[in-house]
């Protein structure tokens, strides 16, 4: 059975060893999305994730997909695009905007996970210093980005998207290099996905995963 969160508990959550093998990480149901709980949750390894209409989900998959920042691996084209810099890039400039191009839908079906509470919510911690984006702008226009939330000296790595060729991957790669220069120990990246390995990603079990949360998150 999957635990339901007390409402008035923003900062207790189960055992991560609770979590289902099938769907992969399904920890718990309930609780809201106040940036408490949700500093909480990602200082655990864990995050949301549900439909529109649905409960509120927790997740903490295992295997977890982890990008070390000087580890990045940039392919001959990418590093070709690099060099023209036909691209600008800035930070926290304009993570509303960012949010809702990654919550546009990219399938003929029109869906997306992230839903109005979801934006309010990450607008919040935006708010609160713990959520950031950032831009990739061509021609004055913005074509690409990424945000996630920063704790400690871990960065969680939310959603990306793009509106022409390689401009999220441009983002990622600059957000690594700060990330390096700021002696950040790693990018939560959540779930495989075949272009996140070809970038460098790895994947590593649950509790060695948090290992590195429980010594990255308490660094300033």
């Amino acid at each position: 059975m999957i635990a339901r969160l007390d409402p008035h508990d923003r900062e207790s959550f189960p055992d991560l060893r609770h979590a289902l093998r099938e769907p992969n990480g399904l920890l718990a149901v309930g609780g809201d999305l106040s940036p408490t709980r949700l500093a909480h949750a990602y200082r655990r390894g864990i995050f949301p994730w549900f439909s529109a209409g649905d409960p509120i989900l927790w997740w903490s998959p295992d295997p977890r997909t982890v990008l070390f920042p000087s580890q990045i691996r940039i392919s001959r084209s990418l590093g070709k695009r690099l060099r023209n810099a036909s691209f600008d890039v800035t930070l926290n400039r304009s993570f509303s905007a960012v949010i809702r191009c990654c919550a546009a839908p990219r399938d003929a079906q029109g869906g997306t996970w992230l839903v109005p509470e979801m934006i309010a919510a990450y607008e919040a911690l935006h708010a609160h210093g713990l959520a950031h984006s950032v831009e990739v702008w061509q021609d004055g226009q913005l074509v690409g980005g990424l945000y996630g939330v920063a704790i400690g000296r871990a960065f969680f790595g939310e959603s990306m998207f793009s509106r022409v060729s390689d401009a999220s991957k441009v983002g990622l790669v600059h957000l690594c290099r700060k990330l390096a220069e700021w002696e950040f120990g790693l990018i939560d990246c959540q779930m495989r996905t075949d272009h996140l390995i070809r970038m460098g990603a790895v994947e590593m079990p649950r509790a060695e995963f948090v290992a590195l949360l429980n010594r990255f998150c308490t660094q300033p």
